[in-house]
């Protein structure tokens, strides 16, 4: 059998980690394996992986350390030729070209969208591996990236927090997180933020400058508000001006770490992670599963329909959200 592996849309710590273990695992059984650079773009534009000797085929050692890596040696990007259905007819013929007989791409929401759409021009086998750092795919307790998206975040607040003591600021600091405040909550109660304001919930600016007046009353020097970057009321920028009208008494500064956050050596969280959910992966596809993507719940392998993984928003426990509370008061 040949298997083709992809990454797709944005990059996330563990990506290499999660195709070194496919190319491990499948090779081991005795099948080849094709890495495809980037995405579905480099699908239709025939764009393989080459490996030492010259072959479109990844070995054993083309993978050798690619664990302690971030970003995707595999690149990754998204392709507006392939939403298409001429681009969906077009990646079809090149992998019965090839002969490629299954997929494994890695990615979020976008890129097992485009594994649906590719099933119904393609007969292949298709197992997804959840590669995003937002966290917001159903059928795994994490998604690959998070933990390291968290963990950078973290330590860039630690930091951050040491100037606004010392100047007695207020700083809001922007995470990503377009539809999913999963980033800037785990985030808020790792770094000790006094305030977090995401999608899923309503942000009531008069209430946040009451609570905030209230913690300066009791001899509060410095605030650390976190921001999910999709929140209903505007990015950072925006609610800091917002509060700043309401009377926020702290002077304020705004921090966005964008990119920063998908970015570094992934945490060993999402090492294993990866690796199991590679593994994982080629073992479902032996098995003849198809339109599934490999998951960990509870700390056990799971495979779920492409499309329920994206079909709903994924819950942010309220206890989390109470925890910050709770902290913060």
């Amino acid at each position: 059998m040949k298997i083709g592996v992809f990454c797709s849309g944005g990059d996330a710590p563990g990506m290499n980690a999660c195709a070194r273990a496919v190319v491990r695992r499948a090779i081991g059984e005795g099948h080849q394996v094709v890495g495809i650079l980037r995405g579905y773009q480099g699908l239709l534009d025939e764009d393989f992986f080459v490996n030492v000797n010259g072959e479109p085929l990844m070995l054993l050692r083309s993978v050798s350390g690619w664990s302690r890596f971030g970003g995707a040696f595999l690149r990754s990007s998204r392709s507006d030729e392939f939403r298409t259905e001429a681009g969906q007819a077009k990646a079809t013929d090149i992998l019965r070209k090839h002969e490629i007989d299954a997929l494994i791409p890695i990615g979020g929401d976008g890129t097992f969208n485009g594994a649906v759409a590719l099933a119904k021009h393609w007969d292949g086998q298709l197992v997804g591996c959840p590669g995003t750092i937002d966290n917001d795919l159903i059928g795994t307790d994490f998604t690959i990236g998070f933990s390291t998206a968290v963990q950078t975040a973290v330590g860039a607040v630690d930091k951050i927090r040491d100037t606004a003591e010392s100047h007695e600021r207020m700083f809001l600091v922007e995470v990503m997180g377009r539809h999913s405040g999963f980033i800037a909550v785990h985030t808020a109660i790792g770094a000790g933020a006094e305030c977090v304001c995401i999608p899923e919930t309503p942000t009531d600016i008069p209430a946040i400058v009451v609570s905030i007046r209230a913690l300066k009353e009791r001899g509060k020097t410095s605030i650390m508000m976190i921001v999910a970057e999709g929140d209903e009321e505007g990015g950072a920028e925006e609610l800091n001006e917002q509060i700043k009208a309401a009377g926020n008494p702290f002077n304020t500064r705004v921090v966005v770490l964008g990119h920063l956050q998908r970015g570094g050596s992934p945490s060993p969280e999402d090492r294993i992670l990866a690796s199991s959910c590679g593994d994982f992966a080629v073992q479902a596809i032996l098995e003849g599963k198809t339109g599934v993507m490999s998951g960990l719940i509870g700390g056990k392998s799971t495979l779920t329909p492409f499309e329920e993984t994206y079909a709903k928003h994924k819950p942010i426990p309220e206890e989390l959200l109470q925890l910050v509370e709770h902290l913060a008061s």
